[in-house]
């Protein structure tokens, strides 16, 4: 094992900021299992920090009062993610985060390694796209209702920045649009905004909606069901496994929508912060890219752990951080190590 590395216990804590679902536990299985691969003791820990942040900040404190070796923290606001942090920092504890980036009062946290899903080249795909199916005929920039949420949303924040780029280049031709004033219920916030504007868009007007987020358009793509706007193509960013239902279900209007792999996302996160307890200097920030989901090319069996089955590069790490020598040996020799290891009767 690497000098850091050497007493042979390495453990990783697993700390995730948000509601479960099936993107969540992708990222965290996905995560799991690279580090057990490696030997580590991983555990991990997920809350809605919303709902009780008194509690997870309880499980942060008590993260850095243990005797981890690593963290990975996985979504948070730059100065509730700092506030959970420093102290875990302070106590020594190597820290990777996936889509956060603590700071407060113009400090960061020193060696922290970020790690992203590529939020603008997320709407750029998707716009591309829109653009390629609505424009492909007249060539005439697409004329675009979109749904948007008020600023303070990350990952939302950088897809507008995107699509005003676009409108501001006269790529699109923005006609409308609808803000959400909260996100508590994005769904039905979506499905209520979008049914009550429809109406100012007469048929002709509108080539297509555009949504950033996939929980407001299975929302807006209920709406446009609603309304009977077959003349209207919806366009978006994520997916989830009720998503790529919805789209299916909502195929005349729901195209496509472009997202990041969370297993992937998962997988080289554990890598980087292998790295990092090896003595490995890694970058300070990666971004995870986007790719395309198509609506005409999914079935009924596809889901998010088996899109590959569509998508050839889809889960596909390979050279990902995972060129170090030692990091082979370890997987190598845990994999024997299960192999030869007596089975739980025997240890008994």
């Amino acid at each position: 094992m690497p000098e850091a590395m050497a007493d042979g216990v390495v453990k990783i804590a697993l700390l995730v900021n948000e509601k479960d679902g099936n993107n969540t536990w992708q990222f965290i299985e996905a995560a799991v299992a690279e580090g057990r691969s490696m030997g580590f003791t991983v555990d991990a820990f997920a809350l809605d920090a919303a709902a009780d942040e008194k509690r997870f900040m309880g499980l942060a404190a008590g993260i850095a009062a243990a005797d981890y070796d690593g963290l990975i923290f996985v979504n948070g606001e730059m100065g509730f993610s700092y506030d959970a942090l420093r102290p875990i920092a302070d106590a020594g504890v190597k820290i990777v985060t996936f889509e956060a980036l603590p700071f407060r009062d113009g400090r960061s946290i020193p060696g922290l390694v970020a790690t992203f899903q590529d939020d603008y080249g997320l709407a750029r795909l998707s716009l591309e796209a829109l653009i390629s199916h609505v424009g492909g005929e007249t060539g005439a920039p697409p004329r675009v209702f979109r749904v948007a949420a008020r600023p303070g949303t990350t990952f939302m924040d950088r897809h507008a920045w995107e699509f005003d780029e676009f409108a501001r280049k006269g790529r699109i031709h923005e006609v409308g649009r609808v803000t959400l004033p909260d996100l508590d219920n994005p769904r039905i916030a979506a499905w209520e905004a979008v049914q009550a504007a429809l109406p100012l868009f007469p048929p002709g007007y509108v080539d297509a909606l555009w949504v950033p987020w996939s929980e407001l358009a299975i929302g807006a793509a209920y709406a446009l069901e609603l309304a009977g706007r077959r003349d209207v193509a919806l366009f978006s960013t994520g997916v989830s496994n009720e998503s790529l239902r919805a789209m299916q279900r909502h195929g005349d209007s729901w195209i496509a929508s472009a997202t990041v792999d969370r297993k992937l996302a998962g997988t080289v996160t554990m890598r980087i912060l292998a790295a990092m307890l090896a003595g490995e200097e890694p970058k300070d920030r990666f971004f995870f890219g986007p790719q395309l989901v198509r609506t005409a090319d999914l079935n009924r069996a596809v889901n998010v752990a088996n899109l590959s089955m569509m998508l050839p590069d889809w889960g596909d790490g390979e050279g990902l951080f995972d060129g170090f020598e030692w990091m082979g040996q370890l997987k190598a020799a845990e994999a024997s190590f299960l192999r030869v290891s007596p089975g739980p009767e025997a240890r008994r």
